[in-house]
């Protein structure tokens, strides 16, 4: 944090540099005027982001447990190449704040929501770099309902006025696809309330949504990315991280490692412990109840051990081989999925897993309230979906079942449907027939879930711990020597994980969290591994008319 206070420093004195030794520029009033806000102009809000030092925040603020945004997209496949990085350059954004007439009597009305004092750290930096290049700006945070403050678009989509108040929102946008990313962006979307009508942007959001072949899917997103960065219609700042504690004595056996808010391909069958009775030991144990897997269904590691799902996904979230289903297959127009399943499947009870199973686990999860909303618009998606859920159908007329083939036909074209196969597990109709989907969480199967999955429950003291056992029955083996897992009881913060990583209770474990990272990586039979998740914080920039502004 002491260089953190010689940034700020710093900015003064550049401010009085700037101050000293600019020549006055006269607003252009009628262009900002007549469009009711000067950010309508791309140069104003490339010049906004030119004057960050995103770089230096992140290596000093968040003392480098970040990564400098240059997109929503986190580096990787999704990401395009070329993207301008709009890497620091005060005298670049004071020349376009110049060159576009920036109204010196201005002052941007910045608004965030968190109340950390990281996030505070940020805004007050943020101003002051902002300040030396000749912007004003006054920040403030929000309370009540965000929702109405935030993100309620404009009667007029194309010439607004605005219907909310700020000029710039500092947010996070979390994502499980994509889409959830770019969505917003098109002008007919709920939730666009900054972006206006711009000529070509809606088709390029469509694109995204008008495949189920993956590669064709990267191609659009990146065309999307690129006119994106060109237009600056948000200013992204940095990815935020997730973190993978291992120990000493855990081999993972060359396995990828990934987001852990959801489910990938982690071949755990195949990792050695170096423990004479095969135990590893990890946190996320049940505390009230094992967590029904409905919005982040990898967020806790029972839940990927315990269930399994129809596909696989890799590390990167991209749906690969079959899981469930031996093979699977799309129809060239992507309106239907036919998913072949194994024979040699059984639940952790004995009883036979089949494709009945899949009908009901889909019809299931479609009347589960609190349903993560790539899930749900899957199943949504599904021909006769409507009818299901209001009830004047029996079941879903767009699954058919032939043996241990199951075919799913949609009536709207999905993009993520492969995605969700991959992420949210089968459930078993044998026990769960009959219950009531509304109050699915605090069904007594909770307490001792059976699934699929390579572990079963072997013992669980709620609040307390939890021990999962290799599942002898599973119809794949592994070369790996783990025979037991214990879950230390724990919420997603885990209050107790560095304590634990200390006395040697944690060899796999992952967290958000920053401070626990940093004292993680300082004992010695641990090692931190940052991993990019789709977590990106921005500025949405509002480009709507104020109506105090128009004239």
């Amino acid at each position: 944090m002491k260089k953190l206070t010689a940034i700020v420093l710093l900015l003064s004195l550049c401010l009085g540099v700037f101050a000293a030794g600019t020549q006055e520029v006269a607003p252009t009033a009628a262009v900002w005027e007549s469009q009711g806000t000067p950010l309508a102009d791309v140069r104003i809000r490339q010049a906004l982001r030119l004057a960050i030092d995103m770089e230096t925040i992140v290596d000093e603020l968040f003392e480098g447990k970040a990564q400098r945004a240059v997109a929503m997209t986190s580096p990787g496949s999704w990401l395009a190449d070329g993207l301008d990085p709009y890497t620091y350059n005060p005298e670049k954004a004071k020349a376009l704040l110049d060159e576009a007439g920036w109204p010196k009597d201005y002052t941007l009305d910045v608004v965030y929501y968190y109340g950390d004092q990281q996030t505070v750290d940020l805004m007050a930096i943020i101003q002051q770099y902002w300040a030396a290049v000749g912007v004003k700006s006054s920040f403030r945070k929000l309370e009540g309902d965000l929702a109405s403050q935030l993100w309620v678009p404009p009667a007029d989509r194309k010439n607004g006025p605005s219907a909310v108040k700020w000029d710039l929102a500092y947010a996070a946008v979390a994502a499980l696809s994509e889409n959830e990313f770019y969505d917003r962006f098109e002008s007919t979307a709920s939730n666009n309330s900054s972006i206006p009508w711009q000529e070509g942007l809606d088709e390029l959001v469509q694109a995204t949504r008008a495949t189920a072949d993956v590669e064709k899917q990267k191609a659009a997103f990146k065309a999307l990315q690129r006119d994106i960065n060109e237009n600056m219609y948000n200013i992204p700042l940095y990815h935020q991280l997730s973190f993978i504690y291992t120990s000493n004595k855990l081999d993972i056996a060359g396995s990828d490692l990934g987001n852990d808010q959801f489910s990938f391909n982690k071949n755990i069958l195949d990792w050695k412990i170096d423990s004479k009775d095969g135990m590893m030991y990890t946190n996320g144990g049940p505390m009230e109840f094992y967590e029904a897997p409905m919005v982040n269904p990898g967020l806790y590691l029972y839940q990927e051990l315990l269930f399994d799902k129809l596909i696989n996904a890799d590390a990167n979230l991209t749906p690969t081989d079959g899981m469930l289903a031996k093979s699977y297959s799309v129809s060239p127009d992507g309106m239907q999925i036919t998913f072949d399943l194994r024979s040699d499947v059984k639940w952790h009870d004995g009883a036979a897993f089949s494709a009945q199973d899949v009908v009901f686990s889909i019809e299931y999860f479609l009347k589960t309230p609190g349903l993560n909303a790539v899930a749900l618009n899957t199943f949504k998606s599904i021909k006769g979906a409507s009818a299901y859920v209001e009830g004047s159908a029996s079941s879903l007329s767009g699954i058919k079942v032939d043996g241990n083939k199951v075919t799913i036909t949609f009536e709207i074209l999905d993009p993520n449907a492969l995605l969700t196969f991959s992420q949210w597990p089968m459930l078993p109709s044998h026990i769960l027939k009959g219950s009531n989907p509304v109050t699915f969480q605090q069904n007594a199967f909770w307490q001792k879930p059976v699934g699929t999955g390579p572990f079963k429950v072997k013992e669980t003291v709620l609040g307390n711990y939890a021990i999962l056992e290799r599942n002898a029955s599973y119809y794949r083996s592994g070369t790996g020597n783990i025979k037991t897992i214990f879950m230390n009881a724990s919420s997603e913060n885990d209050s107790n994980l560095v304590k634990n990583a200390e006395s040697g209770r944690i060899d796999y474990a992952w967290s958000k969290s920053v401070a626990d990272s940093l004292s993680i990586e300082k004992i010695d039979h641990m090692a931190v591994t940052p991993v990019n998740i789709r977590y990106t914080r921005v500025f949405w920039v509002n480009q709507f008319p104020h109506p105090a502004n128009i004239k």
